[in-house]
């Protein structure tokens, strides 16, 4: 049986296109350096799945930042106010990735959101009225050729029509029903000259068809691919979905002219049933996507198989569930990791082996019980060792309905706390972390590597988070964090001190551009070991006569940006940390911390992407989960909460029913859209919209963040307005932090002052 790779990671195995990248950016080499990087990484990974036998190998998977944005510029979806910057090919697509500040302009960046339910983050194109809509195919020919300089020949990758339309944002008069023809032309015009080129398979990724579609959309899907389709010429074309399954448009998408279809198996469990109902024309190939491509875990070979048995009436290839992008490299990194537990785990080079592997088995499925890798796979899965923590089962099975409520409700609490902590108007802070210079970083590293002692570590950090207070002081915040200079990630820092946590050194996954995180993996039931934050929040605190904010990460959010378990439920996980940072918070309260902020960051990342599934497959235990972290707490003290880079406008009832007393958005890159959805829900919760964008590294004026917050004024009440960066600060440098807070300060001030 064939086998499929929808694509593979492309920050390099030690992120070498991370540093290379930064390297540009600070102009330490150049853009030719650059692109021998990129180049030596996608060798690396046509070669892997070489060697590995895939026989539908991807091109184009590979991106500088975004392949969303290189869509855009694919088909010269370039805003103008980029292209009058004046800058190289290169660094507009940087320029509209990152923004742009510097002696030929000043430009924010285009808007970013999270990729379905990953944390992936990918740049939103925007198309102007007059755009001209022309494609551009150098990239794509120019890694066609470097492949098969290899002796690989791939099937090219790239997003396809209807979902580039979706995720358009579309900033003058004319809309979606406006370009899809224009469009419809120019992916005809690819087909052509990719026939013309005689590259033989080309994949468009739809994988918004995993989300609730009208009548409209089916309509317009199949008004686009029909064309499309009868201009394929001598290219074959699939159709790649992932991330669900295709109930709203099955029918459909099996009766048009592709010559294979790509079905995600394990997260769209119900494509099998759509199978069976209604049956798989039997010229088309179907691409079984039975490889988890967001988990870490080793495939399970039985179930596999089971699964490609009841499909063994179709011309079936073996596939990823979905791009590899989001696991990390290799396990041939983890040299630490006991192979007890290791051996359970697959990156996506070992997934290229358990494609092979199902393949060979499949092949002889009469024979698969005698086979050597269907008996290894099945005894390792049986020997999973330190897993249940009875006491932790039994604490989550005693949870009751009360412990979800905090007294008095909110607006009781609202006066309380403002007597309390007697803020001025229109109150300043930041959202927690400050840079992560590079003498933190080696503090740290040196620890953990036995070079300085703990005593000398903690020095170290006492000493930044004093810098830190004093800065904040200088600068006139009301509101003071402590830096969070002890932190490595805000998701493995707290895993560390939690038990049923494992940890990697190397496994690396892309979160967007240059940011890359390490996720930690739930290995079994979680709890808290003993304090966390305390010493540091207290000592922070003991510094300044202002009020500084308890920093911790909330349930959800560990629980999502975790690879999670797969033998209990997401509920169970999330009400396990819960009860963990539930303790947390009430120590810290104990010792004097009165506002803490709690932060969701990943609230919506594993939200359901159908609607119908919302309430009950995760709201419901979500924000309880949030909730039963802090119901305990005395009504004086403060919960705040943050939530960053997705789309939360048609899940705004819910958040208000976290019942947090603040919340902070990111909201500059989405032009405060979220504030129309505020005041229409008449949302309770006092709340700090970003008011400048941390992930660029331009710095914001006075007039520009004064305006904002003008802005914010007609939506919301002045009585309930914080102000406040989008994000953490761990990603900026010094300097422009700096400078950012000083101004983000002075237009609050010029608020107040003219209010």
């Amino acid at each position: 049986m064939k086998t499929s790779v929808i694509g593979f990671p492309r920050i390099g195995k030690d992120r070498e296109l991370k540093f290379a990248t930064e390297k540009y950016f600070k102009g330490e080499i150049n853009e030719e350096e650059l692109l021998c990087t990129a180049k030596t990484l996608r060798k690396y990974g046509w070669l892997k799945q070489k060697d590995a036998g895939i026989s539908y190998i991807p091109s184009n998977d590979f991106s500088y930042y975004d392949n969303v944005l290189d869509t855009a510029v694919l088909f010269n979806v370039i805003p103008k106010r980029y292209k009058d910057l004046g800058l190289s090919k290169l660094d507009t697509y940087f320029a509209m990735a990152r923004g742009y500040q510097g002696d030929k302009g000043n430009v924010k960046a285009l808007a970013m959101k999270k990729w379905f339910d990953t944390n992936y983050h990918y740049i939103v194109p925007e198309i102007e009225d007059e755009t001209k809509v022309t494609l551009d195919l150098s990239k794509i020919l120019d890694e066609y050729k470097e492949a098969y300089e290899l002796g690989i020949e791939t099937k090219v990758v790239i997003t396809g029509p209807f979902t580039f339309l979706k995720l358009l944002k579309y900033t003058g008069t004319k809309k979606f029903e406006d370009y899809i023809q224009i469009f419809t032309n120019e992916y005809i015009r690819l087909l052509k000259e990719l026939s013309e080129k005689n590259i033989g398979i080309v994949e468009f990724d739809e994988p918004y068809l995993v989300r609730d579609l009208s009548d409209k959309d089916i309509a317009d899907f199949s008004l686009i691919y029909k064309e499309l389709l009868s201009n394929k010429e001598n290219v074959k074309v699939i159709l790649q979905t992932y991330f669900g399954d295709i109930r709203d448009i099955y029918e459909t998408v099996i009766n048009l002219d592709f010559d294979g279809i790509g079905l995600d198996i394990i997260k769209g469990d119900k494509n099998l049933e759509l199978i069976e109902k209604y049956g798989f024309a039997g010229d088309k190939v179907l691409f079984a996507g039975v490889v988890n491509g967001k988990n870490i875990w080793k495939n399970n070979y039985k179930k596999s198989l089971e699964i490609l048995e009841k499909l063994k009436d179709f011309n079936v290839v073996i596939s990823t569930s979905c791009s590899l992008l989001h696991v990390p490299y290799t396990l041939e990194n983890e040299v630490k990791l006991e192979d007890k537990y290791k051996s359970h785990f697959a990156f996506a080079n070992e997934k290229l082996i358990e494609l092979k592997e199902l393949s060979q088995i499949y092949d002889d499925i009469e024979n698969k019980d005698e086979n050597e890798f269907y008996k290894n796979n099945q005894s390792i899965l049986s020997e999973r060792v330190d897993v249940v923590d009875e006491k932790v089962r039994e604490e989550v099975a005693n949870i009751c309905e009360a412990d979800y409520e905090r007294k008095p409700d909110f607006y009781e609490r609202e006066k309380i706390q403002k007597n309390k902590f007697n803020l001025p108007k229109f109150p300043t802070t930041t959202i927690g972390s400050f840079p992560q210079t590079k003498e933190v970083r080696k503090n740290r590293l040196d620890y953990k590597k036995g070079l300085i002692t703990k005593e000398e570590y903690e020095q170290f950090n006492k000493e930044k988070i004093a810098e830190c207070i004093k800065l904040q002081e200088e600068i006139g915040l009301d509101v003071l964090v402590h830096g969070e200079f002890e932190r490595n990630d805000m998701v493995e820092y707290f895993g560390e001190h939690l038990s049923g946590y494992l940890f990697t050194e190397k496994a690396w996954v892309q979160s967007y551009g240059t940011r890359c995180v390490k996720p930690p993996v739930i290995w079994g039931d979680v709890s808290r070991k003993e304090p966390i934050t305390v010493k540091w929040s207290v000592y922070a605190k003991s510094l300044t006569t202002k009020p500084v904010k308890g920093m911790l990460t909330g349930p959800v959010t560990i629980l999502n940006w975790s690879f999670p378990r797969e033998d209990i439920s997401l509920k169970e996980s999330a009400l396990q940390i819960a009860l963990a940072i539930r303790d947390e918070v009430l120590d810290l309260e104990a010792n004097g911390i009165d506002i803490i902020q709690v932060d969701e960051a990943a609230l919506r990342e594993k939200l359901p992407l159908r609607k119908s599934d919302w309430n009950e497959k995760y709201l419901d235990w979500a924000i309880k989960a949030f909730r039963l972290v802090g119901s305990k707490v005395k009504p004086e003290t403060q919960i705040h909460t943050h939530m960053c880079y997705s789309e939360f406008t048609d899940i705004i009832p819910a958040i208000d029913a976290m019942d947090a007393d603040v919340i902070t958005f990111e909201a500059s890159r989405s032009d405060l859209q979220i504030l129309d959805s505020l005041r229409e829900n008449n949302f309770k919760t006092e709340v700090g919209p970003g008011v400048y964008d941390i992930h660029s590294p331009r710095v914001p004026s006075v007039d520009e963040i004064y305006n904002a917050l003008e802005k914010m004024l007609e939506k919301v009440d002045e009585n309930k307005l914080w102000v406040n960066p989008d994000c953490g600060l761990k990603t900026r440098g010094d300097k422009e932090t700096k400078e950012s807070l000083v101004n983000l300060v002075e237009a609050a001030k010029k608020l107040r002052e003219n209010k």
